[in-house]
């Protein structure tokens, strides 16, 4: 289809896509999708459009908006967009790029891990291996070639290969700290392990090393201390002969009565009710 939008040059081509039911259950699928050529002075402004949105920047540039940030992208960068949410989008000197406006069960889960990384804009080392997939997506509309299952594929490699460009090539300094730290844990989930003890290990003062490990984790260190302990617990629980008052100091609880009441809690019943729904 061509576009009629102003500051779209004719050479522009897009797809419009309405996925199965389904597709929508259990797929990340294209919305719409295209090759477009933006004149300068191109913008466009949505209050919401529900769906994600990722731009590769060919030629030119583009600017985009989202809440009150702005950035710029240069040629042979990405734009990744929650479309939910308010946005503007643009160029100043005129661009061509691959888009596609996307969603899935877990389209959210993928963008906002992707962006706490990667950030709105941003380049990997091989573009090729996301820009190959964007291209395929395209094509497969100007074939009518449609594959519900195919796009799907398309779509998640060029996910994953930001989240493991984002691992493997953006890994930083929290990250190691972290994985220094949870490999401590692992190793001294026995001992007594305050904050302090933790932080140390990290190099930090306790109340960055807090911030940094919830950020990172999604727990706070001491949750995650309780974690470790009680998921080495329900392996004994469910693996060995030992007593609950064994298996209760031997994962580093100061008390059985405060194994009990913390293992009842995340568990909804007892370490003996725990063992006996196991055998």
């Amino acid at each position: 289809m061509k576009s009629h939008e102003p500051f779209i040059k004719p050479e522009s081509t897009y797809y419009v896509y309405s996925p199965s039911l389904l597709g929508r259950s259990m797929f990340f699928y294209p919305l719409t999708c295209g090759h477009f050529f933006y004149a300068p002075g191109y913008h466009l402004h949505r209050a919401s459009f529900d769906s994600f949105l990722l731009i590769y920047v060919k030629k030119g540039s583009m600017y985009v908006q989202t809440k009150d940030e702005i950035f710029d992208a240069k040629a042979d960068e990405f734009i990744l967009i929650n479309c939910y949410e308010p946005h503007s989008y643009g160029t100043k000197t005129g661009s061509e790029c691959l888009w596609c406006h996307f969603d899935g069960p877990l389209a959210k889960n993928f963008f906002e891990s992707i962006v706490s990384h990667l950030g709105t804009v941003f380049s990997i080392g091989n573009p090729a291996s996301a820009t190959n997939k964007l291209e395929a997506i395209i094509d497969s509309f100007c074939r009518s070639s449609i594959k519900e299952a195919l796009l799907s594929k398309y779509i998640n490699d060029i996910l994953t290969s930001f989240l493991l460009y984002s691992a493997a090539d953006k890994k930083n300094d929290s990250t190691d700290m972290i994985e220094t730290v949870i490999s401590y844990i692992n190793e001294h989930f026995k001992e007594d392990l305050p904050d302090k003890v933790l932080a140390s290990a990290a190099g930090l003062s306790s109340y960055h090393f807090i911030r940094v490990f919830k950020r990172e984790t999604g727990f706070t260190p001491h949750e995650y201390v309780i974690n470790t302990r009680l998921s080495n617990a329900r392996y004994l629980l469910r693996n060995t002969a030992m007593s609950v008052k064994d298996i209760c100091f031997s994962c580093g609880f100061s008390s059985e009565s405060a194994f009990c009441i913390t293992f009842k809690k995340r568990a909804k019943m007892t370490p003996a009710q725990y063992r006996q729904n196991g055998t």
